[in-house]
């Protein structure tokens, strides 16, 4: 078992049994509570069960949004835009609904952020209050 696997047992736990998988709503979770390094650990479990798949790009891509912001807490604003940059570009290559997000809300977000990191000079300029993922649909908080 991967030393990971307790905590991500223990983060998606309250999400067992919804109509997504509970390791794709605690990563809402985890990203709206500004718990970014879990919100990636949490996805990244369920990416690595669907590489190869039609939607392990769409994970991925959800995957370096919430790494951006791990480097944005870390006043690292270079990486973070690059992130952002890369996870844009995955999302843009799916449908404007995907797995009940809305993409195009997301890729707002993203592309707000990434300008935001771009003009950070100063790695100790305070950040904007912390953005707010919109919950995929028909899942219990959206």
């Amino acid at each position: 078992m991967s030393s990971k696997k307790p905590a991500i047992k223990e983060l998606t736990s309250a999400w067992a049994g919804r109509s997504w998988d509970a390791r794709y709503l605690a990563y809402f979770d985890c990203f709206n509570r500004q718990q970014y390094y879990e919100a990636h650990d949490v996805l990244e479990d369920l990416w690595l069960e669907r590489r190869g798949s039609t939607e392990a790009n769409f994970y991925k891509a959800l995957i370096q949004l919430a790494g951006a912001f791990v480097h944005l807490q870390k006043g690292r604003s270079g990486p973070a835009a690059a992130l952002l940059r890369l996870a844009a570009g995955y999302l843009r290559t799916y449908p404007n609904d995907m797995r009940g997000l809305h993409l195009p809300a997301v890729l707002r977000l993203m592309e707000q952020w990434r300008a935001f990191a771009e003009q950070a000079a100063d790695p100790q300029s305070p950040m904007p209050p912390p953005p707010q993922l919109p919950w995929p649909e028909g899942s219990p908080e959206s």
